[in-house]
């Protein structure tokens, strides 16, 4: 055994390597032995030469793949023994195969064979076998018969013949095509007389033969002896003959003739004749001679050169090398039986000619091709478009009776010019202009109430610009740098930028300008100096000021005013502000009675800050208060209440401001000794307050003015270069003044000396010029091309324009732009067209075949009879100079033909000249018109040719009556705006909302003319334009159309974070592609919530006095005891200045309203008297229920002797979420995007508040998480952006593009349009138009057109080989392909080129073969099938379409069908081939048969195609037999009943009986016998099909064919039976007596009525 051999090793690459492998001796059951127990003999070698090989082999290696193999079925490879798989009987789709191929390394140089492990070092050994897909066999597919011919023979016994076609060929393996012809006999009577069994036949003509030398002399000679005159045959000259046929030439049979002594006398005239001419032509060489002997040296030279371009054109050059030669054919005589027979059996009166004139054949002959001429690209650039180069060819001999056609005379290549002298390409690159300017209103909708004023717009809005194409420019020395930048910016065609143009529609933001939002108003101050610092002047104001609380946009300069003063008296910088007052100190250090209150003092200046006490030096110290401590038994009085707010906030004539503090009884005084408790007006207190007069004055500012340049400072302005826009420069400092002047609130200006003049603001400040921005513009482009004149319309004046664009719009007082941006001119003559044409030149002389080849024809005649003759043609160029031939060859129509048939006329027959033509009509419908010929030469003198019946000599006609009519033809075009109803905005750029795109237009329909004949001619005879035109109406779009915003709501809690919300809804739904409505709820309503913070201290609780005590049981001597005290309790509005107005109480917070009744003790005389509670202290945080909280109360009276105070302080325990809460911070969600009120979209502002939560749930003033320092994380604010509802933005309208029918009624003229900015957010949809149409001025169709092909006639003979005719004529259409195209005078033609269905080469006669009686032939080849695809289930499988065409056999005679030709067919691959499926079909059965046909997917019955294995049963029959009554046999193949009847069966499953079931019919309209539906049993022996039975019928079967009852027989019992309880249950529920309703008493109020509007506009 060995292993595998190892690396191959050595030094040297290549074969010189070496490698080795382990080799031992092995037991046969696989364990190692010694080698000695192994034959040496046989041990295979260790070691081996081998190739080594190196990196560099893959350059001399590769592997060469041979091609795949047939693909042979999987169930073939496992051989003959039955090991493959099976095949399966039925195939659907294919059988799995596969195919192999040959692999093997070879090297690249010569393909030698190498060793494999070469290649597979470098690469894997590519597979070498595959799965494929062998098809299913495709059987051949014909098509129907069709009809029988008619009988072949008028009489006697012959064959009638029914062909078919081959739709589809054998594929695969299928079954081959079936005999495409039926013969049939037929005998349509006995014949009288003998029946003709011999015809004469002609074979086909040999090829043209070359006229011996001798013979060719004599040709030369025989026309000099003829009289030269005109040849004018009198038939119409036949077309070009088609390439000969290659058959093999036939020995010519000649009949016996006369002797040729008859023409002696004739031939001697004729030399007589010729010598007068010879002689009348040397007299006429003398005369030329010597008129060039006196013409001068350059007239001679151009007579030269004529003479060479024609001597080119003689169709003896080279060029041309015409020969015209001979060509014979053979004559035989044919037995009906197809045997030869002798030609004296043939009786006919002449034989046939067997000779004729021809061209020899010469193929075409081409030089060698020329050097390639340079590139058309003359500069490098890998990336761009390559160039081309071509080389061309001379067509050196053109092709002559039928040879092989010319080849390409010009080819081309791609290339790209390399070498270090080639410079660069020029690259262009895109540019853009400037953006336009930030335009918001192009988003408003129709319904906007801003769109009438659009000052002040921001926020999102859209900006264009224009994109154009330049040339870039590389580095240049600096000289040519100024140059260079100006081409830089001038505008090139847009198709030299490669890649896509840059954007010219961008979003853009104007800055929302920031409104100044001012705090509210501080309190009045109090009385101050103006300047504290200057207290000359002695008066004095009270101010009160508010602040700016946002940074609004162009600073504060247009804030309101921030300071309002009152003019007072006594003025003071500083102030003593009473802090408190100390506890009442009885005077003489007594317990108890009158006393004084020390009050504590602080210095603050005008602003209420805390100054330094020794600035109240001047001020008045507030003075000790007088004060009362009460002793036991006196009265005891609460401590004064604090003022409450003034009545007004000034004083004036009618108004005085008031404010009022109180106080109540705690204790009454005992009845003797103690002191008296004051009246209840002594317990009440008012003073004056605002006694400063409601004369407010402030300073009020206008707008500042525009910046001026100050003339003080050196200007530096100057122009700003491109690009400056947006960057906000400055060039110079100037200065901007504003009106200041002093109000009186609600009066209007006053004196400056009103206000204080320190406070009076800047009516001068400094400021930045911007920099002036002049116009720039690009250089004018290149004038645009002029068309060309051979374009359509080339007629018309053509303009040429150029235009520049504007790059920098002026600004800032910058030189303007030039008015004038684009120029147009006419353009020059245009120079004539380069094309070309071909130029015929005269006709030669005919020429005759040779008089040796035909001397011995009958009747023959040596210098007349039919010949042929030829011309030159040349190529010309348009304008009448020469060019090479190879051009017309390319660019022309095709060649004219270069020979004709012609007749040089005998002595005896009458020459003519070709007819005139007619002469001209004065009108249409009046008088008539003639044509005439002559007669020419001797033919005047014969009486033969005088005869006017024989040979007319004028024809008249009646001129054409011609009567017109129009009608309108086609579809209504869309409808059309008129030109210009476009307006635009700034640069081009289309606003939005200005485009008209809707508005009344036009709409058209085509007019067409037809003749009286129903032909169509030129709408111009009917006195049309080619149109009808009437108004319509493209309707307007109408944008969605909401109501404005409602009010915001009240915030939805009054302390804390809430929501609040307005709303809008629907009025108008969008139609006509409007703008679409936002997202709307149920109610066609769309919301916009945000988060609201409400101040938890904005509504206050403000309780009133407590009453005096009502003392339940009242002790009358004491006045003390158990009593009730109340006060009333009000929600008030808290301001700055302290609760102001009442509000309704749901607004404060229902945990926190004071008590409005407390039950107490009035203390008697010399009880403890102590103060209300103070608040609670509060608990610890976190909560515990080991913390406590405590209030305490002070003795206001001290209790008599004996007597003790009652404890002053209370404890309480501290529980969570009941006197202790926890707080914590609750963030809530963001707010919409809110945007500013002059903005539609862009960026804007959403928010979220911070709210303050207790453990509870319920928010609180969130100052309490602010004092507990908990961490405050969150932005409050963020920036976000509303989606811009950008309308669809479309480009202008193309121009009208050509019409898409050069002719016919389909014509259309269409123009597009392009989405320049798709629709964004909730913009204006897209219209669904993008192109419109109108019709095309109908225009006559002309086309040549090919007549039928004549019958084949076999000239001179009754059948064999011979010529078909065809004529072209011209014929009008319309293209629609309903009409049939009319026949119309040639004339109409005459501008089209001659062709027919775009084939140039023009075919009017063509060789064919007429049949001779009884002869067996093959038809015509039928025309291509349809391309058909291999598929399956409409897959394609992958190997191709296919058409094919096929030739049946048509019989004559039935003793001649074994002599039939075999039919034939043939196919070839096509594209675009369709998927066609072949399926059974079935038809009704009859008895116990019904037909069976295959049909095609198109509709078509074909023979073949359907699998034989699923062929539907066409015969059927049971067994047993069915042979009970009314029984027949059902298709599965059992008996059952007929229609109407029911089977009983067996139990072993066969019929028993058929027994009548009852029927349900329901009558028709037809049935006037009863006008409800009934049920009966009908008489089973009437059928539907009998008179009277005009209803349907249902037959209901309820036994199935075992016996049993079938299942829906008991649904009806279950429904039966439901039915009969419903109806027991309502008879009873009927028949119950009723309960007497109650009467109940209604409402006397009306509900209100609620609609509900569902935003519907049409409500």
């Amino acid at each position: 055994m060995g292993r595998p051999w190892g690396r191959c090793m050595g030094n040297d690459c290549g074969p010189g390597g070496s490698q080795s492998r382990a080799v031992w001796c092995a037991h046969s059951e696989g364990w190692t032995t010694l080698h000695t127990n192994c034959d040496q003999a046989q041990r295979p070698d260790s070691q081996q030469g081998c190739f080594r090989v190196c990196d560099w082999h893959k350059d001399l290696y590769d592997w060469q793949l041979g091609a795949w193999n047939q693909c042979v079925p999987v169930s073939m490879r496992g051989g003959g023994g039955g090991g493959g798989v099976q095949r399966p009987a039925v195939c659907t789709r294919g059988e799995e195969g596969i195919q192999t191929r040959e692999v093997g390394c070879v090297q690249k140089a010569d393909g030698a064979p190498a060793e494999d492990a070469i290649c597979e070092y470098f690469e894997p050994k590519p597979r070498l076998e595959q799965a494929c897909l062998i098809p299913c066999p495709r059987d051949c597919a014909v098509s129907a018969f069709a009809p029988w011919t008619d009988c072949s023979k008028s009489c006697g016994t012959g064959l009638r013949n029914r062909v078919r076609v081959v739709l589809a060929p054998p594929l695969f393996g299928g079954a081959a095509c079936p005999n495409l012809t039926e013969y049939q006999t037929c005998q349509p009577g006995p014949c009288q007389g003998h029946e003709s069994l011999y015809s004469m036949r002609v074979g086909s003509w040999g090829p043209c033969s070359e006229p011996p030398p001798r013979q060719a002399r004599q040709a030369e000679q025989t026309p000099r002896a003829r009289p030269s005159r005109p040849s004018r045959p009198d038939r119409p000259n036949r077309p070009k003959r088609p390439k000969g046929p290659d058959r093999p030439d036939q020995p010519s049979k000649t009949p016996d003739r006369p002797s040729r002594q008859a023409d002696r006398p004739k031939r001697q005239r004729k030399a007589k004749n010729k010598e007068k001419r010879e002689k009348v032509r040397e007299k006429a060489r003398d005369r030329l001679r010597e008129r060039g002997k006196a013409k001068d040296p350059e007239t001679r030279e151009l007579i030269k050169k004529k003479r060479n371009r024609n001597r080119q054109n003689r169709q003896g050059s080279k060029f041309w090398d015409l020969q015209v030669g001979y060509q014979t054919r053979e004559v035989t005589c044919v037995h009906k039986s197809g045997t030869s027979e002798a030609l004296s059996l043939c009786s006919q009166e002449s034989l046939p000619v067997t000779y004729q004139a021809c061209v020899m054949t010469k193929d075409c002959e081409a030089s060698e091709w020329s050097d390639w001429s340079p590139c058309s690209k003359d500069c490098y650039d890998p990336n761009g478009p390559k160039g081309q180069r071509r080389r061309t060819r001379q067509v050196t001999q053109v092709p002559l009776g039928g040879g092989a056609e010319c080849p390409e005379t010009e080819e081309t290549e791609p290339c790209t010019p390399q070498g270090e002298g080639v410079s660069p390409c020029t690259v262009y690159n895109w540019k853009t202009t400037e953006w336009t300017e930030c335009r918001v209103d192009m988003l408003l909708s129709q319904q906007d109430r801003r769109r009438g004023n659009q000052t002040g717009l921001c926020g999102g809005g859209i900006q264009s610009r224009e994109a154009y194409c330049v040339q870039a420019i590389s580095e240049r020395p600096s000289n040519l740098s100024a140059l260079k930048s100006r081409e830089a910016l001038r505008p090139v065609d847009s198709d030299l930028c490669l890649g896509m143009p840059p954007n010219t529609t961008q979003l853009c933001h104007i800055a929302c300008p920031v409104e100044c939002q001012v705090s509210s108003w501080s309190a009045w101050g109090p009385c101050t100096f103006e300047n504290c610092q200057d207290q000359a002047a002695k008066k004095g104001f009270k101010l009160r000021k508010r602040r700016i609380a946002n940074e609004p946009t162009g600073g504060t300069g247009n804030c309101p005013h921030l300071v309002e003063a009152i003019p007072c008296d006594e003025p003071s910088c500083y102030e003593w502000l009473l802090v408190r007052l100390e506890e009442c100190l009885p005077d003489n250090e007594r317990e108890c009675g009158p006393g004084t209150q020390n009050p504590q003092v602080q210095c603050v200046n005008s602003d209420g800050e805390y100054v330094g006490r020794q600035l109240c030096r001047d001020a008045i110290l507030p003075m000790p208060v007088v004060c009362e401590v009460p002793c036991p038994k006196d009265c005891a009085l609460s401590p004064w209440t604090s003022w409450n707010l003034c009545s007004h906030t000034c004083s004036g004539k009618n108004t005085e401001g008031k404010q009022m503090r109180s106080r109540s009884v705690l204790a009454y005084n005992a009845g003797e000794g103690g002191a008296q408790c004051p009246n209840s007006s002594a317990l009440q207190e008012v003073r004056s307050c605002n006694e400063h007069p409601c004369t407010v004055y402030h300073w009020q500012t206008g707008a500042w003015g525009q910046c001026i340049e100050d003339t003080s400072i050196p200007s530096t302005n100057g122009s700003a270069a491109r690009g400056d826009r947006g960057a906000d420069l400055s060039c110079s400092v100037g200065m901007q003044t504003r009106k200041v002047i002093c109000v009186r609130v609600n009066v209007g200006q006053v004196p400056p000396k009103k206000c204080p003049e320190s406070l009076r603001p800047d009516t001068v400040r400094p400021c930045l010029l911007p920099c002036k921005r002049d116009c720039i513009v690009t250089p004018y482009s290149d004038w645009s091309p002029c068309p060309s004149v051979c374009q359509a319309g080339g007629n018309k004046k053509r303009k040429q324009t150029r235009k520049r664009l504007v790059l920098q719009t002026p600004a800032n007082g910058g030189q303007d732009c030039p008015e004038v941006l684009a120029q147009e001119r006419e353009c020059d003559a245009a120079s004539v067209c380069q094309g070309h044409r071909w130029k015929t030149h005269k006709w030669r002389r005919c020429q005759l075949v040779p008089w040796s080849v035909r001397q011995d024809s009958p009747g023959a005649q040596e210098t007349c009879g039919p010949g042929l003759q030829a011309r030159a043609v040349s190529c010309r160029k348009q304008d009448g100079g020469p060019a090479e031939l190879g051009a017309c060859l390319t660019f022309a129509s095709s060649m004219p033909p270069l020979t004709q048939p012609c007749q040089l006329p005998c002595q005896d027959d009458c020459q003519l000249t070709a007819w005139s033509k007619f002469s001209s009509c004065t009108a249409d419908c009046v008088g008539v018109r003639t044509r005439k010929r002559t007669l020419v030469g001797k033919s005047k003198k014969r009486d033969q040719c005088k005869n006017n019946q024989l040979y007319p000599l004028s024809e008249t006609q009646y001129c054409p009556c011609n009567k017109y009519n129009a009608q309108p033809v086609g579809n209504w075009s869309d409808c059309v705006l008129p030109e210009g109803g476009r307006v635009e905005g700034q640069l081009g750029m289309k606003v939005q909302g200005d485009i008209k795109e809707c508005g009344q237009g036009y709409r058209y329909q085509a007019m067409v003319c037809y003749d009286q004949d129903n032909r169509l001619v030129e709408t111009s005879r009917c006195n049309s334009h080619g149109y009808i035109e009437e108004a319509c109406i493209i309707p307007c779009p109408s944008d969605c159309k909401l109501s404005e915003w409602s009010n915001w709501s009240r915030c939805s809690k009054s302390c804390g974070s809430g929501v609040k919300v307005r709303s809008k809804w629907l009025r108008e739904k969008p139609y006509n592609g409007g703008r679409p409505c936002p997202k709307l709820d149920h109610v066609n309503q769309v919301y916009e919530v945000v988060p609201c913070l409400s101040d938890c201290g904005q509504y206050v609780w403000v309780a009133e006095p407590w009453s005096v005590w009502k003392v339940s049981n009242v002790d009358l001597k004491e006045n003390c005891g158990e009593g009730v005290q109340t006060r009333k309790v009000r929600c008030m509005q808290n301001t700055i200045d302290g609760p102001s107005d009442q509000v309704e109480d749901y607004l404060c917070d229902p945990e926190e309203m004071p008590l409005g009744a407390r039950d107490s003790r009035l203390p008697c005389p010399e009880d403890c008297v102590l103060s209300d509670w103070s608040s609670w202290t509060q608990c610890p945080l976190p909560c515990n229920a080991d913390s406590s909280r405590e209030r305490s109360a002070h003795p206001i009276r001290q209790p008599g002797q004996g007597k003790q105070c009652p404890p002053t302080t209370e404890t309480e325990t501290c529980k969570l979420n009941s006197n202790c809460f926890h707080y914590s911070y609750n963030i809530t969600d963001w707010s919409t995007c809110q945007l500013s009120e002059r903005a539609v979209c862009g960026s804007g502002i959403k928010t979220r508040m911070l709210d303050c939560v207790r453990s509870d749930g319920k928010s609180v003033d969130l100052k309490l998480c602010d004092e507990l320092g908990l961490d405050r994380k969150w932005l409050m604010n963020a920036s976000c952006v509303v989606e811009c509802p950008i309308n669809c933005q479309l480009s202008d309208w193309s121009p009208w593009a050509e019409c898409t029918h050069a002719c016919g009624l389909a014509g259309k003229l269409w123009r597009r349009r392009t989405v320049l900015q798709a629709p964004q957010g909730d913009g204006r949809p897209c219209p669904s138009q993008v192109e419109q149409w109108k019709p095309c001025p109908v225009k006559p169709c002309y086309q040549w057109r090919y007549s039928a092909w004549s019958p084949c006639k076999s000239e001179g003979a009754r059948c064999g080989e011979g010529l078909r005719f065809r004529n072209v004529s011209c014929f009008v259409s319309d293209s629609s392909g309903q009409g049939e195209a009319r026949l119309v005078d040639e004339e109409l033609c005459s501008e089209l080129e001659p062709a027919v269905e775009g084939d140039k080469q023009i075919t009017l006669e063509e060789p064919c073969t007429s049949p001779c009686p009884g002869e067996c032939y093959l038809t015509d080849w039928t025309d291509w099938s349809p391309c058909q695809l291999s598929c399956i289930g409409g897959d394609d499988l992958g190997f191709g379409s296919v058409q094919v065409r096929s030739r049946a056999v048509l019989a004559q005679d039935p003793e001649n069908l074994l002599q039939c030709p075999e039919q034939e067919w043939e196919a070839r691959p096509c594209t675009e081939g369709r998927c066609l499926e072949y399926k059974w079909m079935t038809g009704p059965w009859r008895s116990s048969s019904r037909p069976v046909w295959c049909q095609r997917s198109d509709g078509l019955n074909v023979t073949g195609g359907c699998p034989l294995t699923a062929q539907p049963v066409a015969d059927r029959s049971c067994d047993p037999a069915c042979d009970k009554p009314r029984s027949v046999c059902t298709e599965a193949g059992v008996c059952g009943c007929e229609e109407g009847y029911t089977e009983v069966m067996t139990s072993d499953g066969l019929l028993d009986q058929c027994t009548v079931i009852p029927v349900l019919e329901i009558p028709t309209a037809g049935d006037n016998r009863a006008d409800v539906k009934t049920i009966r049993a009908v008489s089973p022996t009437l059928t539907a099909g009998q008179p009277g039975r005009a209803g349907r019928t249902w037959f209901l079967q309820p036994f199935s064919p075992d016996g049993k009852l079938k299942t829906w027989v008991y649904g009806v019992a279950a429904g039966a039976f439901v039915l009969l309880v419903f109806i027991i249950s309502m008879t009873y529920l009927a028949c119950k007596k009723p309960k007497k309703p109650q009467r109940r008493q209604m409402n006397n109020r009306l509900k209100p009525l609620t609609l509900a509007y569902d935003g519907d506009a049409d409500m």
